[in-house]
């Protein structure tokens, strides 16, 4: 038999890695791979930093030239040739080579659509003038690294407040930049939970950020000189030297839809569990797919690099007959911000909700990232979100400024394999004093969850505070710091002494500053007799939520 010929439409995470693996299990094979940026492989992650200074110099963002894919796989790269139709029924592609204007038809055993995904830019006036950026690839880059240095900006607006748009605000305010944020939700980092995402709120003001939230943008206008105004829903208007629209991103499922290949409900290519899609002959990969949430089991569309790869990976088995199963994604990402670290897996309070569940649990903790005792500890408040009544992990959420996406990598893991609640108490993770302590926060995390399981630990959902009897158990000097409305203080030490304080009927919600001491706190209390009832991760889980 003839060697098969197979050619891969995009390259970047997907399609570059579905190349090498190609060519790792079968040396026969004609691989070329179509671009028609001038870039094959390269790390758009880093785009935003590359902008702001931190990644020098441009070419660092190079993963593979078509040099290395030419004499280390003998892989052919036609950078600047863009792929403007498919014929399934011929197995051919007509190719447009972007230098000459000449078109071409190319044959293929397998074809492989890694197209990505363009920014979203809504019909808006204004979001086509000069100065307005989107920011997805490295010539992307060079026109907004550009424009900063010829115009002398000093004024950036950001439209969206995810991680594109908060990597964007970072970078330019290390190059000077004063920055306005303009979100349409009253957050950033939309996926997560709002309680989570306070404690950036907080960053991006103390870094002298404006933040417009909850106020979406309504159009561009060019001002006097070479000022351009955002306008918002609000009506409030926003000066700017250039505008950079971070909204998000929608699979690029033109070539698809033109070959008549079936769409899934979220409007990404459907996909079967080996990346095929409704013709047999051709797979899909990266940001335009739709695949499914490991813990909904719902379609779903995910825009990670990570996923995009292993999609890569599956394709090429699949294609050279091998074995092969793409297991669905959980949506475990990490962002960085001013020093803070903000990460998540699974699904989002808010999102079960929305989705009409209820048979969930939530818990709240505050650790150190390691043993107290040793220098630099630091806070991470953790969330993780658990089904009832098995335990089975649905998500977790974190922020901080160390070891942040340690915990929520561990968890990520666990839930990959169904772990419970109970798993995770029991699970056996590093500790040293300088990377973390004998009961690490995702052992804490997991015996918090499974008292609440098995009736060790009543917890009242935040949303219900102020419908119980409110008992603050922390030391006087604290309580006076500041508590929850309406609660009365008797410190732990002498609640044995002062139960009679107590009212005899109906439900108590302790609280500490943390969680710990109320734990003990309803431990004492149900042993006499009482409906306590444990406040979730106490007053910095209340602060968190105020500060919204």
């Amino acid at each position: 038999m003839s060697a098969p010929r197979i050619l891969i439409v995009g390259g970047v995470a997907g399609g570059a890695s579905c190349a090498a693996r190609l060519r790792r299990i079968d040396e026969s094979a004609e691989i070329v791979v179509f671009e028609r940026g001038p870039y094959v492989s390269y790390a758009n992650c880093g785009i935003p930093y590359h902008i702001g200074g931190v990644i020098e110099p441009e070419s660092k963002l190079l993963v593979a030239t078509p040099e290395l894919f030419r004499t280390r796989f003998r892989i052919e790269i036609r950078t600047g040739h863009e792929v403007t139709g498919i014929d399934p029924a011929a197995r051919t592609i007509a190719v447009r080579n972007l230098a000459t204007g000449a078109v071409s038809s190319e044959r293929y055993d397998a074809l492989v659509l890694s197209p990505g995904a363009v920014p979203v830019k809504p019909p808006l006036p204004g979001l086509d003038l000069p100065g307005v950026f989107t920011v997805r690839t490295i010539p992307d880059a060079r026109l907004i690294r550009a424009w900063i240095a010829e115009r002398g900006a000093r004024r950036a607006v950001v439209v969206g407040g995810g991680f594109i748009g908060l990597e964007m605000i970072e970078n330019l305010r290390q190059l000077g930049l004063e920055v306005t944020l303009v979100e349409m939700l009253p957050q950033v980092m939309p996926p997560m939970d709002p309680e989570m995402v306070a404690p950036l709120h907080a960053a991006l003001r103390e870094h002298g950020v404006r933040l417009a939230l909850g106020d979406g943008l309504a159009s561009i206008t060019p001002e006097e000189g070479q000022t351009l105004g955002v306008r918002t829903a609000s009506g409030a208007v926003h000066p700017a030297d250039l505008v950079i629209l971070a909204i998000g991103v929608r699979p690029d499922t033109t070539l698809a839809k033109a070959a008549g290949l079936a769409l899934g409900e979220r409007g990404g290519i459907r996909v079967d569990a080996q990346m095929r899609t409704s013709d047999p002959h051709i797979w899909a990969v990266g940001d335009a797919v739709e695949v499914v949430d490991r813990v909904t089991g719902l379609p779903t569309l995910l825009a990670l690099a990570g996923p995009a790869n292993r999609q890569g990976r599956v394709a090429a088995d699949a294609i050279c007959g091998r074995p092969t199963r793409f297991g669905g994604v959980q949506g475990t990402a990490v962002c960085g911000l001013f020093g803070r670290t903000v990460a998540a897996t699974g699904q989002s309070e808010k999102a079960l909700r929305r989705a009409g569940r209820t048979d969930f649990g939530v818990v709240y903790l505050h650790p150190n990232n390691h043993a107290g005792y040793y220098p630099g500890a630091a806070r991470v408040s953790l969330k993780l979100v658990y089904r009832i009544p098995d335990g089975r992990v649905l998500g977790a959420q974190a922020v901080g400024t160390d070891g942040v996406e340690k915990r929520i990598d561990a968890i990520a893991t666990a839930m990959q394999f169904g772990a419970t609640v109970f798993d995770l108490e029991e699970s056996e993770l590093c500790y040293a004093p300088q990377f973390g302590s004998a009961k690490d926060p995702v052992n804490l995390a997991g015996m918090i969850a499974a008292n609440a399981l098995r009736g060790d630990l009543p917890v009242t959902p935040w949303e219900e505070v102020g419908r119980a009897w409110v008992l603050d158990v922390r030391d006087a000097d604290e309580f006076a710091e500041g508590t929850l409305p309406g609660a009365r203080n008797i410190p732990l030490a002498e609640l044995r002494d002062r139960l009679s304080e107590l009212p005899a009927g109906g439900p108590i919600d302790v609280l500490c500053g943390t969680g710990l001491r109320s734990y003990n706190a309803v431990r004492l209390l149900r042993q006499r007799g009482f409906d306590a009832r444990n406040l979730a991760g106490g007053y910095a889980t209340w602060e968190m939520r105020r500060g919204l």
